[in-house]
């Protein structure tokens, strides 16, 4: 959690230089106006030598992103698109809104696309794959890779809470043919809303630029109004105010990245040896975002109370166990399309996934942290998971 923790001058400055040379809000043309102030240009390319990557394509959202990598890949009726089990909706919204048949794996304990599962749910008829690296920790890519490979499918990552981690050394979202971000306000960086696609592929690049543009292709031979433009697409262009916090955001994402780390260092150090809890399995090579600590108890019962005595301490849990119902494909029977995928009931389509998810607890990691944050965490789970009361052991684990 995070970019807006560090929200301030820096992002300001950006955002004046916008409005002293011009106002210009519009990432395409008037050239003679703006003089020379290309904010949403100016962060693509940033980013793409930040992780990289050949080019960067600034979008209006994560869910954006998605949509237009699928799009770029020319994925569309009668194809399939598998992702995993324990996601947000928008990885699954974005497949049915290219008229694909979205299709759910299941998580393994990295909590992330289980490979073997994805490699059973291939068919013919399947386009992409999209991996997620849920929470800041990297989704087994390795082996993905090998299954997508073995079966000449693309492979997506969708690096929402990534941004900032790697495995191997290689920067999440640099895997697969095209990676996906997310910038809205409660993601490792921040422009409010908005998200990006990078790419090694300058194929994907340019459909991907050309589609979320209208069509526009954007021909320097040819002024805008006359552009030349071979198929529809959408309007997804971010904005220049958002570019401009972008910027300032992303030369901030190494420090916000290494106070995440010690932060859910610290908080682990403080819980790691109570009884009942469980790590959350991490790739070898992995270097994690640290968005959030994750760990599994023993039932969910246990869960709930570990997230009443969290609250009751004045801490948090994110999304697990409590908004399971936006991030779980067993919850979303509003989905007609994937509930059709998977013969009709998804109550009972995941099992492994609701074994996994219902033991999880995930505890939010930022910036900051409170100096008496990992001492209170220790108390709040020491109450959840044992008989003893807290009140009675508090003041030997404050000596402690």
């Amino acid at each position: 959690m995070p970019g807006y923790e560090l929200m301030g001058r820096e992002e300001l400055a950006e955002i004046q230089d916008i409005f002293d040379h011009g106002a210009v809000l519009f990432r395409h043309g008037f050239d003679g106006l703006r003089q020379g102030r290309y904010k949403v240009k100016d962060f693509e390319a940033a980013m793409a030598a930040k992780l990289g990557t050949g080019h960067g394509l600034a979008v209006t959202s994560g869910t954006a992103a998605l949509r237009v990598a699928l799009a770029a890949l020319g994925v569309g009726e009668g194809d399939e698109v598998i992702t995993q089990a324990f996601t947000f909706v928008a990885t699954v919204e974005a497949i049915i809104e290219s008229r694909a048949t979205p299709v759910c794996a299941e998580v393994d304990a990295t909590l992330n696309l289980d490979p073997a599962d994805l490699a059973r749910r291939i068919t013919p008829r399947t386009k992409a794959v999209i991996a997620v690296h849920m929470l800041g920790t990297p989704a087994r890519l390795r082996e993905i890779q090998a299954v997508c490979d073995q079966h000449g499918v693309a492979l997506i990552e969708d690096t929402a809470w990534g941004l900032g981690g790697a495995l191997d050394g290689r920067p999440l979202g640099t895997w697969g043919v095209a990676g996906t971000l997310s910038f809205d306000f409660a993601k490792t960086l921040t422009t409010g809303e908005g998200g990006m696609l990078v790419t090694n592929d300058a194929g994907v690049w340019a459909r991907a630029a050309a589609w979320h543009d209208h069509g526009h292709e954007n021909n320097p031979a040819l002024p805008r109004w006359e552009d030349s433009r071979a198929s529809s697409g959408f309007n997804f262009r971010m904005g220049e105010l958002a570019g401009a916090v972008g910027l300032a955001q992303l030369r901030k994402l190494d420090a916000i990245v290494t106070a995440q780390r010690a932060h859910r260092d610290a908080l682990w150090n403080a819980i790691h040896d109570l009884p009942g809890i469980q790590p959350r399995a991490v790739p070898d090579g992995a270097y994690e975002t640290a968005d959030a600590l994750v760990f599994f108890v023993p039932d969910a019962a246990a869960a709930r109370r570990c997230r009443a005595a969290l609250l009751a301490r004045g801490l948090a849990t994110k999304i697990l166990p409590e908004a399971t119902s936006w991030h779980f494909a067993g919850a979303w029977t509003h989905m007609p399309e994937l509930v059709r995928a998977h013969g009709g009931n998804l109550a009972t389509a995941f099992p492994q996934s609701a074994r996994w998810l219902g033991r999880a607890v995930s505890m939010p990691v930022g910036v900051t942290l409170a100096a008496d944050a990992p001492a209170r965490a220790r108390l709040a789970l020491t109450e959840a998971l044992t008989e003893v009361r807290v009140d009675d052991v508090a003041p030997q684990l404050q000596a402690a």
